[in-house]
């Protein structure tokens, strides 16, 4: 197998997204989370209640990262935990009151931040890179979950 830059240009587009997609949320006047804490409201957009763990692998962020995450969005009324009653070892993790006002603006700012990604591409385009990165994302997560390198087989 030939060397691939392509880690090198999914770190980048990561970071740099990730720059722009804070600069079009504080032009939007978005001030109540930022980029990151706005994937961890949209997890639970798609699904409240989730855990922390689920919350995780949806949105790749580490239990670490999360959990500080956790304690500043629900000090600001974003989500709130709640215990588990079929096991008490679980805490779910649900939409805080202000969670619901960000939502519009969240969703526009996407959808704002998928124009820039996908300018001047087509659907199909669009549709077959969005299926290869699937592909890489299902091969590292399997290589997360195992213990020894892939290469080492």
């Amino acid at each position: 197998m030939r060397i691939s830059r392509s880690g090198d240009y999914i770190a980048q587009i990561r970071l740099i997204g990730g720059r722009v997609f804070e600069k079009l949320l504080d032009a939007s006047g978005a001030d109540t989370f930022n980029g990151p804490q706005g994937k961890i409201l949209d997890a639970l957009w798609q699904q409240d209640g989730l855990s922390a763990h689920e919350i995780g692998q949806r949105t790749g962020l580490a239990n670490s990262t999360l959990t500080s995450m956790l304690d500043r969005m629900e000090n600001a009324g974003l989500v709130k935990r709640v215990r588990s009653t079929e096991d008490r070892r679980v805490v779910r993790i649900f939409l805080g009151p202000k969670a619901q006002q960000c939502k519009e603006q969240y969703a526009a700012v996407s959808e704002e931040m998928t124009g820039i990604y996908f300018r001047g591409f087509e659907d199909e385009e669009i549709t077959s890179f969005e299926s290869m990165l699937l592909r890489v994302l299902d091969n590292v997560r399997e290589a997360d979950r195992n213990d020894k390198s892939p290469l080492s087989e």
